[in-house]
């Protein structure tokens, strides 16, 4: 779309010019309300992007995901390509999809499907939860905006979902980027108590956390929505805490955790997208946690920022675990983005980081890539969008460095749950 497509509905909305000639906008020189011209720039961008949605996925069809070649159908069941071959002359993999060109092409659905044949005579292609493991709620969080934290959430989701892992995601910010991210737009596709706000609420309008997830086009990966009805969480919390004498109201802390074990048994990973505040949303998802990333976008005010968040939230959590809050953990990893590996500064950041952390900062950095941000503009990901729709050079370079960060926090889950390898 052209951008002044984009802009029209706007400049009608307001009807050009103001009295007398003036700008669009000036009328709160005038002395008339702001929020009033807030309201209605909302609706003006909300009934845009419904727009542009239509256009991109119209009401008779669902976002889908693409279907994956045979060699990356392998990579991901971690077996060679003729050995699909293999399985599938010998009547054992489900019936791929053939190009024009001849290759196979398999949905993620049947990659499980493949994944689960061969975990009958070998259990360890499949890495769902066995007995005695537990569920693994990983929190991504950093209270400044711009960090990637969403963009980390999505892709680490994605990727457990990718090798096996029943996976939920949870978006926890108000601002519901992620859920955007899955192709929900808030104001249009959710109703009053669709979100985790819903099972985590102190009235009698709480409902099961099973009756907010849904499932998305992505096998293996449900997801709980968000909106800003989250933010009410975080003005209800004061309110029963200076009224109630209920035990279970004053413990807020564990709202969240209470609720992800009446859905335990459905997932082995949960990755909750936490809103970019250390408010009470925030502090009920680190309790609920086993695991916590915390992204950092190497650039010094970013990471004065993080120093302040960092304090804050062990003065919080001490608080908390002095009122019988849990703040156990199995890791706690710093997340390197939007990394440019030429950027000097940046490479002085990131040593500095390793120097006062260590191991807490993880290898490999998600890196500021052309491809990831080209696949944003469509509400993707790049897991989600083939090769073949890039420079390969580009492409290589963020598939790799996404891979090897997402790596590496599975081989933390692995050691969590006391397996080898």
């Amino acid at each position: 779309m052209h951008p002044m497509e984009i802009d029209a509905p706007r400049r009608e909305a307001q009807g050009g010019e103001g009295p007398g000639g003036e700008a669009p906008g000036s009328e709160t020189r005038r002395g008339k309300s702001l929020t009033r011209l807030i309201e209605a720039d909302a609706e003006i961008l909300s009934a845009q992007l419904k727009e542009l949605r239509a256009r991109a996925f119209p009401p008779t069809s669902a976002k889908e995901l693409r279907k994956f070649t045979s060699g990356e159908a392998a990579k991901l069941i971690g077996v060679s390509d003729a050995y699909i071959r293999h399985l599938s002359l010998a009547g054992e993999a489900p019936e791929a999809e053939k190009t024009s060109r001849g290759r196979r092409l398999f949905s993620l659905d049947q990659i499980h499907e493949l994944r689960r044949t061969l975990a009958r005579s070998k259990p360890a292609y499949s890495p769902v939860r066995r007995a005695g493991e537990h569920l693994q709620v990983i929190a991504v969080t950093n209270f400044k905006g711009g960090s990637g934290k969403t963009t980390t959430a999505a892709h680490v989701a994605q990727y457990f979902a990718l090798r096996g892992y029943r996976t939920l995601a949870i978006d926890l910010d108000p601002q519901a980027s992620l859920s955007a991210l899955f192709g929900l737009q808030p104001e249009f596709d959710l109703e009053e108590n669709e979100t985790l706000y819903g099972a985590i609420r102190y009235d009698e309008a709480r409902r099961p956390l099973s009756e907010v997830i849904r499932s998305t086009y992505f096998p293996g990966l449900d997801i709980v929505p968000g909106n800003l009805e989250l933010q009410d969480f975080e003005h209800d919390t004061p309110r029963v805490l200076a009224q109630s004498a209920s035990a279970s109201d004053r413990m807020f802390f564990s709202r969240v955790a209470t609720a992800l074990q009446t859905v335990e048994a459905d997932y082995d990973v949960v990755i909750l997208d936490c809103p970019p505040s250390l408010g009470f949303l925030t502090l009920s998802a680190l309790c609920a946690a086993r695991s916590v990333l915390v992204t950092v976008h190497p650039q010094m005010l970013d990471v004065a920022s993080m120093s302040q968040f960092l304090h804050m939230t062990a003065d919080l959590l001490d608080v908390v675990e002095q009122a019988g809050g849990d703040a156990d953990y199995d890791f706690f990893r710093y997340v390197i983005t939007r990394f440019e590996p030429t950027d000097g500064p940046q490479a002085q950041i990131v040593g500095l980081m390793r120097s006062l952390f260590g191991s807490r900062v993880l290898t490999t950095p998600m890196l500021k890539s052309t491809a990831i941000s080209d696949a944003g503009l469509t509400k993707q990901t790049l897991y989600e969008i083939a090769r073949e729709n890039f420079i390969r050079a580009t492409y290589d370079r963020a598939i790799e460095s996404l891979d090897g960060l997402n790596g590496e926090i599975e081989a933390l889950v692995r050691e969590a749950w006391g397996r080898a390898g």
